[in-house]
């Protein structure tokens, strides 16, 4: 027999961080590690791959940026697309969405372009849902700039010394209750059992 109780909303999980420190790497874990239990897991990343976040992927990748103002509308316009048509009705379907940078790396990244920290928080809370649990990867910017070196490629616009140093220190002056730092200049695992700990502190999981 069907229940008719409504879902139960899903739990929105964010990982943060400057370049290098294992995002991607991370909700991939975890996303197993709940999949594994039975939770349904969606996996995405922002800037997303659609219109908007791509302008903004493209010029870092040629080595430039786009004016901040333009920077800045793209993302914004990213983001709604991506509350809408995904985070919103995964959530509201009894999904657990797991994001690759949210609205924290804006205010850190385009925060440390010169524009209001605050600003842009308020920019985001208007239309896009707080994360239940974010995680915010601290390593020193010295190792996240060998890791990137070590994976190979030529370093985007974003990817400077200078810059990320910059984005580091955003971060690390944020306070939000749901905002969590991890030290993640260890190996994977060790990482991501601190990560589970936490989960299973605030969420039960």
């Amino acid at each position: 027999m069907e229940s008719d109780s409504p879902h139960l909303r899903g739990s929105l999980i964010v990982f943060e961080g400057i370049d290098g420190t294992g995002k991607s790497t991370q909700m991939q874990m975890l996303a197993s590690y709940l999949a594994a239990r039975g939770v349904e897991v969606i996996a995405d990343c922002e800037p997303t791959h659609g219109e908007w976040g791509m302008r903004v992927r493209r010029a870092a990748q040629q080595g430039e940026r786009l004016s901040i103002e333009e920077e800045v509308d793209c993302l914004l316009q990213d983001r709604r697309e991506h509350v809408r048509d995904v985070i919103e009705p995964a959530l509201a379907a009894g999904r657990w969405v797991l994001l690759d940078r949210y609205y924290l790396s804006m205010m850190a990244y385009q925060g440390a372009a010169g524009v209001s920290v605050e600003q842009i928080r308020e920019w985001n809370e208007e239309f896009a849902p707080i994360p239940d649990v974010a995680f915010w990867l601290d390593i020193p910017v010295e190792v996240a700039l060998e890791r990137m070196k070590a994976r190979g490629g030529e370093q985007d616009a974003f990817e400077q010394e200078p810059f990320l140093a910059a984005c580091a220190a955003i971060y690390s002056a944020m306070e939000m209750p749901w905002l969590h730092r991890i030290e993640a200049d260890g190996d994977a695992h060790s990482t991501q059992q601190r990560i589970r700990e936490v989960l299973c502190e605030e969420l039960g999981i």
